[in-house]
């Protein structure tokens, strides 16, 4: 199970204090979920690169390349299931009276 990215986490005192003054709490969050889509979409990549060697013959471990679009499958759902939870927040807060 791929969620190493998710050990990364830091209390956001820690962040802050490792971050300073200079950068906002936006352009921090917007930095770690830009990180976090591009770790995603390498692993997709990788996946295809070698889904298609297996495919054209470049190489035999069918377990590597099985393992590697299981990791793949499982980062994927765990990023919709996240945008889920997080577009369901945003419109629990939308609803909320002021």
């Amino acid at each position: 199970m791929n969620v190493g990215f998710l050990q990364n986490i830091q209390p956001l005192t820690t962040i802050n204090s490792q971050a300073g003054q200079n950068q906002r709490p936006q352009a921090q969050f917007a930095s770690e979920l830009k990180d976090a889509i591009h770790k995603l979409n390498q692993e997709q990549v990788e996946t295809e690169i070698k889904t298609e060697k297996l495919v054209n013959g470049e190489i035999d471990d069918l377990h590597d390349v099985m393992i590697t679009a299981q990791k793949s499958a499982i980062s994927m759902n765990l990023a919709v299931e996240i945008q889920s939870k997080v577009i369901d927040s945003y419109n629990e807060i939308m609803r909320m009276q002021l």
